[in-house]
């Protein structure tokens, strides 16, 4: 039970690492995706873009008027990255706030190409995963050792770094609850309070009901 649940993980960990898809939009449709990251992560996004081919009755590559806008936004709303790309390209961000980081893409309409359904393939990248051990490897000329104890070190600092963002959202969790509790608490107090102001006027209205029907 215990290897085929190392197994499972190792093979999760293996699909979250090659994970990619893709999607249809037309040329004015917004496609928004969150991605929740650490603080000081690198994310790497991939991207190419298939214009629909009625003839062919499938996708080819689209052609050089054809682009995308890419915009990304951190946990605080604030704009990381927004500029026009070509139709096929690579996108690279820092992190510097943790939380969920929303990356929209649009296509940069055209009157030429107006209405045209487009295929985006994507394909997000995020720690360590988003860099290039081949080509670190040849520019730093390590061996396949170094190499290995380079992705581990990195995978270590990541993984301390998804802990830090696990604590981050915890302590963010507790802090909403006890304000949720508070607030709680202070509504019962109003409603104990209007209760029994209600109730104390009511019984001097009858009072006085009462006494002026010389009841009492």
């Amino acid at each position: 039970m215990r290897d085929q649940f190392i197994s499972l993980t190792l093979l999760l960990c293996a699909l979250h690492s090659a994970c990619g898809l893709y999607f249809h939009i037309s040329e004015t449709e917004r496609k928004c995706f969150i991605e929740e990251v650490p603080d000081e992560t690198t994310v790497i996004v991939n991207y190419k873009v298939e214009l629909y081919d009625p003839r062919s009755n499938g996708f080819m590559p689209s052609s050089p008027g054809i682009g995308m806008h890419v915009e990304v936004r951190d946990s605080d709303d604030k704009i990381v990255l927004s500029r026009v790309y070509s139709s096929q390209g690579r996108i690279s961000f820092t992190s510097h706030t943790p939380g969920e980081h929303v990356i929209c893409m649009y296509s940069n309409s055209t009157a030429w190409f107006s209405g045209a359904q487009l295929r985006v393939h994507l394909d997000i990248q995020v720690g360590e995963h988003a860099i290039d051990y081949a080509n670190v490897a040849q520019k730093e000329k390590l061996t396949e050792l170094q190499l290995r104890i380079r992705q581990l070190l990195d995978q270590v600092e990541q993984i301390t770094k998804e802990q830090n963002y696990q604590r981050y959202r915890e302590e963010r969790f507790r802090h909403t609850s006890e304000s949720t509790n508070s607030r709680v608490l202070w509504w019962s107090l109003a409603q104990t309070v209007v209760l029994v102001c209600m109730g104390f006027w009511q019984m001097r209205h009858l009072k006085s009901f009462f006494e002026a029907k010389k009841l009492v």
